[in-house]
């Protein structure tokens, strides 16, 4: 029905407006962009465990090759806030949807290409020098991808839905986990084994870890395809009509901004530590051998074949004993804790429009401290094989779990923080500033102290934990955000945030 046909029929209701980008559209186009987007993340994560200590940091030492590793997989973090500045800068002045794409684009080049990386033994020290550049630039890529994506989301919701529909992006990390690991196994399965289909083949350490990079560009031809669909959502386009658009919009962001910019980066703290330590470090902890000798004699094959030094002695002293489970058993167990991930991320979105994302976050939060403090009880009992792996089967639901519920409220409330202006700028600085303070330095705190404790967790769980406390405060002092409405100006949105 016309305007001009309801004005001269007052008692017609009009007909509502189509929306901008069907809600098919909305989730689809939030959903694959994250997939593929984590599971390029994902495919590195589980090299950098797997392959590239032995390819690209031969030690002579495998927890320094192992420290080396998860360095370059840091490196990604400290880069994404410069994605963040960038692809917000455009995304808030320009638009949400060519910026999804040249995020998505950058990432799935750079994944590609390590596919092609010759390694140490081909090219020395400048194997790991272009691996490191090719991190960077995924971690750049990463930087403006969750943002836009939960964007797209959130600015598209029906009105009590916006934390429903944030979640839509967030379940593109456990899909993405479960794609790059499955297609691990699958290729290791596949390739032929001297002694069992359970543990990793040579092939696989030659070549066969080549084939998840390479197939990225199948994945980002996809996503790019679904994404040149969208539409710009109507308060961005609200935005641009009223004049709100901002010349600087990190200026903006930090000059009016900053309190919340504080607040989200903290909120944000403990779910990155607990999405990192459930990933990266529970693989390595996971299928580092228990036996000293074993692991002595890896190493020393490993030194003697890239002509480096090796002490015996010394790296014997230094060995911390893993849970001992071969590399199928135990990614298998995994993704069995990751469905939980994905089944909880999106469990959360309703619970989060009912009762609020500060009160939901606050719960899930002191329980992931209570988590860290049960670390030993489920991974330091190793006395009986069977047992230990039903205690740890146990941990990864219970922490994937936790991981779910914290992580998916966020894809409302970070960009809930921020008014139209600066949305796309405000929430992935915040989200990517806590990369660097939470998930890049992770995995390396994780396994130093894993290390100091000689295979001992208790110190890493009471690292998750401190930093659950740092979250917990951070969600004391931020106000609820559910209702902050989209479609108003700016200095409304400030409004409803300031005390």
């Amino acid at each position: 029905m016309s305007a001009t046909s309801v004005a001269a029929n007052p008692g017609a209701s009009p007909t509502p407006a189509k929306p901008a980008n069907p809600t098919s559209r909305v989730v689809t186009a939030s959903l694959v962009g994250t997939t593929i987007e984590f599971y390029d993340f994902y495919v590195y994560a589980t090299a950098a465990v797997l392959v590239f200590p032995q390819l690209f940091f031969p030690a002579g030492n495998d927890t320094t090759a192992l420290l080396l590793s998860f360095a370059t997989f840091g490196a990604a973090m400290v880069a994404r806030p410069f994605g963040a500045v960038v692809f917000g800068h455009f995304g808030d002045k320009h638009g949400r949807k060519a910026t999804l794409v040249a995020s998505l684009l950058t990432m799935g080049i750079a994944t590609f290409l390590i596919g092609f990386l010759p390694t140490f033994d081909t090219v020395g020290v400048l194997a790991p020098v272009l691996l490191l550049i090719l991190r960077l630039t995924q971690g750049f890529a990463l930087g403006g991808e969750w943002s836009g994506a939960a964007l797209v989301a959130t600015e598209n919701a029906p009105k009590g839905k916006r934390a429903w529909f944030g979640t839509f992006p967030q379940v593109g990390a456990p899909i993405g986990f479960i794609i790059a690991n499955g297609l691990f196994l699958i290729i290791n399965w596949a390739l032929p084994h001297p002694d069992s289909a359970l543990l990793q083949s040579q092939a696989f350490l030659d070549w066969g870890w080549r084939i998840p990079f390479i197939f990225s560009a199948v994945m980002v031809i996809i996503g790019l395809w679904v994404r040149l669909k969208l539409v710009e959502s109507e308060a961005f386009t609200k935005t641009v009509e009223t004049g709100k658009v901002k010349k600087l919009p990190i200026v903006e962001a930090f000059r009016s901004y900053w309190k919340e910019l504080i607040l989200g980066t903290f909120a944000m703290l403990a779910t990155y530590v607990l999405f990192y330590l459930m990933t990266a470090f529970t693989l390595t902890y996971g299928t580092r051998t228990n036996s000293v000798e074993a692991a002595t004699a890896t190493a020393q094959a490993t030194a003697d074949k890239a002509g480096l030094p090796f002490d015996p002695a010394a790296f014997a002293a230094s060995f911390a004993p893993g849970l001992g489970f071969t590399y199928t058993n135990f990614v298998l167990m995994m993704i069995i804790g990751v469905l939980f991930f994905g089944l909880f991320t999106l469990i959360s979105g309703p619970i989060a429009d009912l009762i609020g994302r500060r009160k939901l976050l606050l719960w899930i939060t002191g329980l992931i401290i209570v988590f860290g403090f049960s670390f030993p009880l489920f991974l330091d009992n190793q006395a009986d094989p069977k047992f230990t792996g039903a205690l740890v089967m146990a941990f990864l639901v219970l922490g994937f779990t936790l991981m779910g519920l914290t992580f998916g409220p966020m894809g409302a409330l970070l960009p809930e923080l921020f008014p139209t202006s600066v949305r796309y700028t405000g929430s992935a600085i915040a989200y990517n500033v806590s990369s660097i303070l939470g998930a890049a330095v992770a995995p390396l705190i994780a396994v130093w102290l894993w290390t100091v404790g000689h295979g001992s967790t208790v110190w890493v769980g009471v690292y998750l934990a401190a930093m659950g406390v740092l979250t917990f405060v951070s969600l004391l002092i931020v106000r609820e955000t559910k209702d902050v409405d989209f479609e108003k100006s700016d200095e409304l949105v400030v409004e409803v945030l300031q005390p």
